[in-house]
């Protein structure tokens, strides 16, 4: 039976969705469309985000006004769950350099800026490397640069895989580590360890007994960041192509 936080929704099923792709334009503002139908959506299921982002970054995407977002989801899962909320109230966080130890983190990092500033690829920007919470994200152009230049990069990383054999030698490189890296978005990947894939937000719901988890993703294809969650067998996996799409198969599974 569904915890009693949920008992009165309609249907005792929690609707997950990335954020990037899924339900905004990658590091773009949700729209007001998309903001409407998740309100709707919440009247009759229970609704999260699990991002890879820390939550000052999906925030700027999913807020509205000056609405906190933790206000418009049941659950809010950033850094894939690492930091997360069930109804607004923290939950326990875990450490990427708790885990990892700083000597070794040194020498990761260390290893991936000498390896970009050797790099030639069109363009770089700055923030290379971002040190989250639960994670670091790595960037080979840089997560300074405009919208026009990520949606370069992105056209330039299909056809050259700058991101894939980057992530291949590292994944050597560091083996001993037990890391595991995701490529995600449009021009950076995502590094941590084992087990600390989307999938990690599962555990902070399995208290709730919900009937179903559903689980909405752009990049669900094996080595993007929605991979793991999507294909994990206590999820309901859905692959979008973007916002519009999730709309239209949230509107078809819950609203009609």
């Amino acid at each position: 039976m569904v915890s009693a936080d949920f008992a009165e929704r309609p249907v005792k099923k929690l609707v997950l969705f990335d954020v990037d792709g899924t339900l905004s334009p990658a590091r773009q503002r949700a729209s007001p469309e998309i903001i409407q139908l998740l309100r709707e959506l919440r009247k009759q299921v229970a609704i999260g985000f699990v991002g890879g982002s820390d939550l000052v970054k999906i925030s700027e995407q999913l807020s509205v006004g000056d609405i906190n977002v933790l206000e418009e989801f049941d659950f809010g899962f950033a850094e894939n769950g690492l930091t997360a909320y069930r109804l607004g109230k923290p939950l326990e966080s875990q450490s990427f350099i708790k885990m990892v130890g700083e000597k070794d983190y040194q020498e990761l990092v260390n290893f991936i800026l000498h390896y970009i500033a050797d790099m030639n690829i069109p363009i770089k920007r700055g923030t290379f490397v971002e040190f989250r919470n639960g994670m670091i994200n790595v960037s080979p152009i840089g997560r300074n640069a405009t919208v026009q230049e990520r949606n370069d990069f992105e056209a330039y990383d299909k056809e050259h895989h700058v991101r894939a054999d980057f992530v291949e030698i590292l994944r050597e490189k560091f083996k001993r580590l037990n890391l595991t890296f995701s490529i995600g978005g449009q021009i950076s990947f995502d590094v941590f360890p084992h087990g600390w894939d989307k999938t990690y937000c599962l555990r902070h719901v399995e208290k709730d007994n919900f009937e179903e988890i559903h689980f909405f993703g752009d990049k669900t294809s094996k080595g993007g960041n929605d991979y793991e969650i999507f294909s994990d067998s206590r999820t309901v996996g859905h692959t979008v192509k973007s916002p519009a799409d999730t709309m239209r198969i949230c509107t078809e599974l819950f609203l009609s």
